[in-house]
């Protein structure tokens, strides 16, 4: 039986990393609500854990004895593709699909920088599955519209720590804002898929991080990676609309067609294509609340 409640990660809005080394959480991950749970291969993981880390997540992401299905659904973390793990950890993960009833959903790759190297997983993996690219550089940053323009590439990342230790800026510069701007641009550009936000390195303070997740979603983000499940809740609620956002789309749409204004507002086709999009987040939200 599945314990994580799946959404494709295309659609997905929380992101919960779990270490590849400690299988004695994965069960918990996938229990948390997570819209997809991400076992994680590379930073959350001692060099001399690898093997272990590679060989735990295959051992649980692998199809159970007659028609049981794997214990979770989860996508991977894998290192950069010119890391000398990277090679290994594909070949064991693409082993998976060979298996019915496997509960991988996807790569996410780190580091990601190389179009060409992406392009060529892309043609390895299956259809199904999803492939991430973490984009965590400025050589990454630079490449992200030709990354983002690989076809079946599900979604653009961004990690905020890595990127920013790359261009020796503080994590609060405002360089990293402009590099939020080019992953979302890339995204729209691409199929139009909205990046996935950097994790917030806030665990304590709930309010905090869902300031953060508003922020990501006001400048065009689509979700947002989480380091631990508290995160979670303050995630989503940061992605919803707000009660007034919901009882404007609502009074725009009443007025679509009728009434020139709303709350003294132009009500013309991008006024109510907006609220359309407000509402239809409202909706998946509740599905997600639902399903969870």
């Amino acid at each position: 039986m599945k314990h994580s409640f799946h959404v494709h990660p295309r659609d997905a809005v929380t992101f919960l990393f779990v270490p590849g080394d400690r299988p004695d959480r994965f069960v918990k991950a996938a229990s948390a609500g997570a819209d997809a749970v991400i076992v994680d291969l590379e930073d959350a993981v001692a060099p001399a854990n690898a093997d272990a880390a590679l060989a735990n997540t295959v051992s649980t992401l692998s199809a159970r004895p007659a028609h049981e299905q794997a214990d979770i659904v989860a996508l991977v973390r894998v290192h950069p593709s010119g890391s000398p793990l990277f090679e290994a950890q594909i070949t064991a993960l693409l082993s998976l699909t060979m298996l019915t009833g496997h509960g991988l959903s996807g790569l996410m790759v780190a580091k990601a920088e190389d179009p060409v190297a992406l392009h060529d997983l892309r043609r390895r993996l299956p259809v199904e599955l999803a492939l991430i690219a973490l984009i965590e550089s400025a050589r990454g940053v630079a490449a992200a519209e030709q990354i983002a323009a690989i076809p079946g590439l599900t979604r653009l990342a961004f990690g905020a720590l890595d990127f920013a230790l790359d261009v020796g800026a503080e994590p609060d510069s405002s360089v990293l804002d402009h590099a939020r701007d080019r992953l979302v641009l890339a995204g729209r550009l691409g199929d139009g898929s909205a990046p996935v936000e950097s994790p917030s390195t806030e665990i304590t303070d709930g309010e905090k991080v869902r300031t953060a997740a508003a922020r990501a979603r006001r400048n065009g983000f689509g979700g947002m990676l989480a380091i631990h499940p508290a995160q979670l809740e303050p995630i989503a609620a940061g992605f919803a609309p707000t009660v007034d956002q919901v009882a404007w789309a609502t009074e725009v749409l009443a007025a679509e067609g009728g009434a020139a204004q709303v709350r003294g507002q132009l009500v013309d086709r991008p006024v109510t294509e907006r609220a359309k999009g407000i509402l239809l987040r409202q909706a998946a939200a509740d599905a997600r609340q639902a399903g969870h």
